[in-house]
């Protein structure tokens, strides 16, 4: 065959085209495939830090018994591989390898579970030496009840379940108005002095314990001027003159009396003392999807006391 003999294709823009239009469905059908296949997840945490995950986390490390709560709670608890030694809700974490705590994380014994997520506080010590090992690190806190919301639909996210935490929160919302409406009537705007830490510091209006007492009508012995757990000397609850006392059940009413000048206290003499059990009172100090129990457990108290006397 000579060049004479070959003919060039007859052009048609009809059919070039369909070709052109069927060329671009495949690619995009491609590229449809990879990304539901492969779909990150891009975070900000409360360093500042953006972190990526190539796809939702399967295999997370909790440094903090409110942020295991929190993945609990939103249905991702067999995602945990690796607990810090305090966390102990829901009872099914218990048998998880645990890892040190906030101050003495064990990093290696972490780097051994493989996870693809270690979720912490911004100030643990752990998280450095962990990122330099290539782990993706999650910091979250959660100060205020803004705080939880937030960090309830990042853990959420992280997970793969975008929302979740927001619906969560809707039920805790829920369950706070609940609470408040059980306040027995003459509890409404009394004064609570919230011990914490054995005694040696109190839980003021601006933590997320005073927020808890605000939305159930309660006030607060202490000011949030003054940060929220600020070191307390028994000269101001004194004169603070707080209607209850709310402790662990570690504090007794006669330990407490013998602090300077507490005996002559108007919550000591007629008994006005809530004293939660350690479970109990764990669970109210952590900012965490257990919120909603915290608030019925005031409630649960003052109702136990009575209505209050002038």
């Amino acid at each position: 065959m000579n060049s004479s003999t070959l003919q060039p294709f007859p052009f048609s823009p009809s059919i070039a085209a369909r070709q052109v239009a069927k060329a671009a469905a495949f690619v995009a059908l491609g590229l449809g495939a990879a990304a539901s296949h492969g779909a990150g997840v891009r975070l900000e945490d409360d360093r500042g830090t953006t972190v990526e995950l190539q796809a939702p986390a399967k295999r997370i490390v909790s440094l903090m018994p409110s942020l295991t709560e929190t993945v609990c709670a939103l249905d991702a608890c067999d995602r945990l591989v690796g607990i810090d030694r305090h966390a102990n809700w829901p009872a099914s974490v218990k048998g998880l390898p645990q890892v040190g705590g906030i101050d003495d994380a064990n990093v290696e014994r972490i780097l051994a579970l493989k996870p693809d997520l270690v979720l912490l506080r911004p100030r643990s010590r752990a998280a450095e030496p962990l990122e330099r090992l290539g782990l993706k690190v999650l910091a979250l806190d959660a100060k205020t009840h803004a705080d939880m919301r937030r960090v309830m639909e990042t853990v959420a996210r992280a997970t793969g379940r975008p929302g979740a935490g927001e619906a969560y929160w809707r039920k805790l919302d829920a369950g706070l108005d609940a609470a408040r409406a059980r306040v027995p009537a003459g509890w409404q705007g009394r004064r609570v002095y919230f011990e914490v830490h054995g005694g040696m510091a109190a839980a003021s209006e601006s933590s997320f314990i005073g927020e808890t007492l605000a939305r159930l009508g309660l006030g607060n012995a202490v000011p949030g001027t003054l940060g929220p757990f600020p070191k307390m000397s028994p000269e101001f609850v004194v004169r603070a003159n707080p209607d209850v006392l709310m402790v662990s059940a570690l504090g007794e009413i006669s330990a407490m009396a013998s602090r300077p000048g507490w005996s002559a206290m108007s919550a000591i003499q007629r008994g006005r003392v809530c004293s939660f059990a350690s479970a109990r009172f764990d669970l109210m100090m952590r900012p965490g999807p257990r919120l909603d129990e915290a608030a019925d457990a005031i409630v649960g108290c003052l109702a136990s006391l009575g209505e209050p006397r002038p």
